[in-house]
């Protein structure tokens, strides 16, 4: 149950209240573009958030291999990002 001041101020348009079931549905109401659903191929649709996402960590896994890495090419390398209670893995080989 909400407080009557949270209650009043959505009424009057002050406040705003969404639903999202998932992370990829709040995505797109926090930043209005589409999240992007992984194609068959692994990939993103250009213009999506996940795109964006999955662009900057291969650009930071590629950074960081010339800093840390010292394995052999085509190696795979586990990127993980820790949000709140779940985690997001990614795997790239490098």
């Amino acid at each position: 149950m909400l407080r009557d001041e949270v209650s009043d101020a959505v009424r009057k348009g002050q406040f705003h209240i969404f639903s999202a079931t998932t992370i990829d549905e709040g995505i797109e109401v926090l930043t209005g573009k589409p999240a992007g659903k992984k194609g068959e191929d692994g990939s993103y649709p250009e213009g999506t958030v996940n795109y964006l996402v999955d662009t900057h960590l291969k650009e930071m896994a590629e950074k960081l291999k010339g800093f840390f890495y010292r394995g052999e090419k085509g190696d795979q390398v586990e990127i993980v990002l820790r949000i709140n209670a779940g985690s997001f893995a990614c795997h790239y080989c490098l």
